[in-house]
């Protein structure tokens, strides 16, 4: 492949997606396995996005079984389940057999329950037992990251035995970087790290060497909570267990780096409003996901709309003050905005507390006030020499002080004020905090100049 792909590159070439076309259209089931062998999955996968639908149905089929299913994993959604739709349950099986525990759970929960316990219903029992078993633990929690596969000794085992084991054991995990110690109820004892393991003779016994209070997470923990563990204890992986203490999979940095990846996007396209839309959907599906936060602002937008017509006369008696409106909303908006992704930011990572929510509180506050007297004063001159106004400049300066202060103060306390009430702060915060720096400096630079000039 070194022709078509170098390894700065970070997607497929042009020319490599040509040719997988023209061996999809000559039904070149050959050629195709030799063109796409060595690709990493998601190289394959980029591939199957940049295809049209019903060729990416046909180059699976092509592939047979030598397409690697991991590449699912790293698929829209909807492209997923478009092809899995296509594919017969003993096919997908015999796909998901060679994958890991928590890929294979991850292509199957999307899935319809009749789908997917046709699949289920063609694989081995031992595999089949697991798989639901993770499928059963909540949705977005570690059980349904978790592997099932891992490597498990009993405390009577020395170093030697170990060793042995893992020589002659040909069932066991591609990688793994530590061994779990467990009794004979599968109750999680301890720990070893591999390179602990090979540094001690071999006559020891494997509880003399092993961590007895490795860090563990509860199967139904939340995958974000998971992945703050693993951030703040620099783990590697993590033994997963139930509420009787019992090893029921292991979670993975890899996995965990997925989490975050996850759930940053998802914070992202909530602050947005954007929905859960992804590049594979049609523009109708992508437009009914983000109409309804859109019809919200509309209806919060005609507050704003409000207090503009209660200052008809002012703005009538002085046109210059419609042409400065937008800039006194524009900058409380914008310093709302930064107050509130820091804090929804911190409220997500689980910074702010009972002990510091007034000192965030604060801190915002005297931001705004810095950088809101800053602005002001390079606003108000000018507007005061636009206008050739000074007192208009002053207004100007005072409006947009006052309304930064306030969307500082706003921006830092309604996403924390939502969080206590249960509501999600990333996605409710930007419509509420939009609406309130419009309505706050409309009122606020009209109100302030209709009072000095004695207009309305």
């Amino acid at each position: 492949m070194a022709d078509q792909l170098t390894d700065d590159e970070v997607s497929v070439s042009d020319d490599l997606l040509v040719e997988v076309r023209a061996l999809i259209g000559a039904e070149d089931k050959e050629g195709l396995t030799q063109l796409v062998d060595g690709l990493h999955e998601s190289d394959v996968a980029e591939v199957i996005s940049r295809l049209e639908p019903d060729e990416r149905i046909e180059f699976v089929r092509l592939l047979g079984r030598d397409f690697d299913f991991t590449a699912l994993t790293e698929v829209d959604e909807k492209v997923r389940l478009h092809i899995l739709s296509e594919l017969a349950p003993t096919d997908v099986a015999d796909g998901l057999a060679d994958l890991d525990s928590d890929d294979a759970v991850y292509i199957l929960e999307d899935l319809p329950d009749e789908q997917s316990e046709a699949i289920l219903a063609q694989l081995p029992f031992a595999m089949r037992h697991r798989l639901k078993r993770s499928l059963d633990f909540p949705e977005e929690s570690a059980g349904r990251r978790m592997q099932t596969d891992f490597v498990a000794m009993p405390p009577f085992w020395t170093v030697g035995q170990v060793i042995d084991t893992l020589r002659e054991e040909k069932d066991l995990p591609d990688h793994f970087t530590e061994i779990f110690v467990v009794d004979a109820a599968f109750r999680l004892l301890g720990t070893v790290k591999l390179d602990r393991l090979l540094r001690s003779l071999r006559p020891v016994k494997i509880t003399e060497i092993m961590d007895e209070d490795p860090r563990t997470i509860q199967a139904d923990e939340d995958q974000e909570e998971a992945a703050r563990i693993f951030q703040r204890y620099d783990l590697l992986s993590a033994a997963v267990v139930d509420d009787s203490n019992r090893l029921v999979g292991i979670l993975t940095i890899d996995d965990i780096v997925d989490i975050i990846e996850a759930e940053a996007e998802e914070d992202i396209r909530a602050l947005a409003g954007a929905g859960d839309a992804e590049l594979s959907d049609t523009p109708l599906y992508v437009a009914r996901t983000r109409i309804p936060w859109l019809m919200i602002n509309m209806m919060t937008a005609f507050l704003a709309s409000g207090v503009i017509a209660i200052f008809d006369g002012t703005i009538q008696a002085m046109v210059a003050l419609a042409v400065l409106m937008p800039v006194v909303t524009a900058l409380g908006g914008n310093a709302g905005i930064q107050a509130m992704t820091v804090t929804v930011r911190a409220l997500s990572q689980r910074e702010i507390t009972k002990r510091n929510v007034a000192r965030v509180m604060a801190r915002e506050t005297i931001v705004a006030l810095m950088n809101g007297t800053a602005v002001a004063v390079a606003v108000g001159i000018v507007a005061a020499i636009w206008f050739a106004n000074i007192e208009l400049g002053g207004v100007i300066a005072c409006s947009i002080v006052f309304n930064i202060i306030c969307a500082g103060f706003f921006g830092a306390t309604l996403p924390m004020l939502l969080d206590r009430i249960g509501v999600d702060p990333a996605v409710a915060s930007s419509v509420f905090l939009s609406t309130l720096t419009d309505v706050i400096g409309f009122f606020a630079f009209l109100g302030i100049a209709s009072w000095w000039f004695g207009l309305g």
